[in-house]
């Protein structure tokens, strides 16, 4: 997902490593999706398969969302949901790609299971994971339960979060994808929803994972070009919503961008045939679908409803629940509604 690819770009200079106290008292917009996903990758048993309730439905997402959200808050985190709405018609090539990519790894991980190979595989459940439009609002269900804000937006939800940032309404966006430094996030924080000790793919080491802050001006100032440019870069790379040009990688890219100073020149330097594509690419990154009408407002979890949804509706552990909700009240009483504020409080409409 994203332009991965874009992260040989990103000079480490402009890459902060913070640990979650250093983001107390900050405001962040989460990629919702991209949360949810990882939850569903990592949340699982030692066969690979998800959580799942005694009717059959997957539990990881909301397992994760409920402890990981209540793990931020307790750290003064102010965190907000971004899900996504209506994907770009360029996307579509992308998602076919997706979608098989999925239903390949179904298949190997159904000839892993018959082989025996454990290792494997928990590779390929993950690497089929999916998430359901039910899947989705039950996590917004949770969200409103626990107090926590979310937000739908009309389209990418990268590109609303990192709105939500570029104006000023949170402190940063946060994925693991580098879109939203596109999008024009002024901040991006990742690593924020799988903080902690973590396992390596396929070998039996294990890491500490922090969060990671990148600030957009300090990536454009050390590459020396404009947002702009280095959105052309991207799509000269290939993004979800473009192919690249075949043989340009992140630093010829940026060397072509930097020489003719613009997306349209480079084309043409190239002879692209069709350079349509790559133009409707570069204008969605920087004129995205955004809405105004949102609000974000923080407010004192519902806990008998919280019960509801995770004991009684999915069969998650009573005792575990209720420990969790007492570090929960603790944080809001604490941390978040402590410090709750009309400042905190946005609701725009165009």
């Amino acid at each position: 997902m994203g332009v991965t690819a874009l992260r040989e770009l990103i000079p480490n200079s402009c890459k902060k490593s913070v640990d979650l106290k250093g983001l107390s008292g900050k405001s962040v917009a989460l990629d919702a999706y991209n949360a949810l996903y990882q939850f569903l990758a990592a949340i699982r048993g030692e066969d690979g398969k998800p959580l799942m309730d005694s009717r059959g439905r997957v539990t990881s997402h909301l397992a994760g969302l409920f402890y990981r959200t209540i793990n931020l808050l307790e750290h003064g985190i102010k965190v907000a949901y971004v899900f996504d709405g209506k994907p770009p018609s360029l996307k579509q090539e992308e998602i076919k790609k997706r979608i098989k990519i999925k239903e390949e790894a179904e298949k190997k991980y159904e000839e892993a299971v018959k082989r025996g190979d454990v290792e494997e595989a928990r590779k390929y459940a993950q690497m089929s994971s999916k998430l359901s439009r039910e899947m989705v609002e039950e996590a917004k269900r949770l969200l409103d339960a626990m107090g926590v804000p979310w937000v739908q937006a009309p389209s990418e939800g990268e590109a609303q979060a990192a709105y939500m940032a570029s104006k000023g309404d949170v402190w940063a966006s946060a994925s693991q994808d580098y879109d939203s430094l596109l999008f024009g996030s002024p901040r991006l924080v990742r690593n924020l929803t799988i903080t902690g000790r973590r396992k390596l793919p396929q070998k039996n080491v294990y890491v500490e994972v922090k969060p990671e802050v990148i600030e957009l001006d300090c990536v454009l100032k050390e590459l020396g070009i404009s947002r702009e440019q280095l959105v052309a870069a991207a799509v000269l790379i290939g993004t979800d919503f473009n192919k690249g040009i075949k043989g340009i990688g992140p630093k010829t890219a940026l060397r072509y961008i930097k020489s003719y100073g613009s997306l349209e020149k480079v084309l043409k330097a190239l002879g692209v045939d069709d350079p349509e594509e790559f133009k409707k690419a570069y204008e969605l990154f920087l004129n995205p679908e955004v809405t105004d009408n949102y609000r974000l407002e923080w407010r004192k979890p519902n806990v008998k409803e919280i019960i509801e949804i995770l004991v009684y509706q999915h069969d998650f552990n009573e005792e575990r629940v209720k420990k969790a909700l007492e570090r929960l009240m603790k944080a809001w009483k604490e941390k978040i509604g402590s410090k709750q504020s009309t400042l905190d409080m946005f609701f725009r409409k165009r």
